[in-house]
């Protein structure tokens, strides 16, 4: 079951189980988040018609990723506004994390090969404040 992490009264997350799925377009986020997350599926034969996204200039305010673990554990730490854990959850092999916002951590439970994505450029140091 698809969960969505909401603390603070915000959305800081959304996590997608490996087995989850979807006939035809289900649209996870809002047509206004800085992420924007679906889960598609169709039958043999489905045609998505070609197409090119035309040039948009958009206007994003932090920084929204997607984890998709790839092999091995990983435990996701989601913190409130005073950097206290709020929750965690556990995530394993075909699992995707959608983390929007806020402050978060990691712990790798078991050997892990992930895939992170998430909006450029990279800042460096400017980036992100670790505590």
């Amino acid at each position: 079951m698809i969960e969505r992490i909401e603390i603070d009264g915000e959305l800081r997350g959304i996590i997608i189980p490996s087995g989850a799925s979807s006939s035809g377009i289900d649209f996870l986020t809002g047509g206004d988040a800085p992420f924007q997350i679906a889960l598609m599926g169709h039958g043999k034969g489905h045609v998505i018609q070609p197409h090119e996204h035309l040039p948009a200039e958009r206007r994003v305010v932090g920084t929204s990723e997607a984890l998709l673990i790839r092999r091995g554990r990983l435990r996701v730490d989601f913190y409130d506004a005073g950097r206290k854990i709020a929750c965690s959850r556990e995530l394993s092999a075909g699992d995707v994390a959608i983390l929007f916002g806020g402050a978060h951590g990691f712990e790798v439970l078991d050997d892990l090969d992930m895939m992170e994505i998430k909006q450029g450029p990279y800042l460096g140091e400017l980036d992100k404040e670790k505590f």
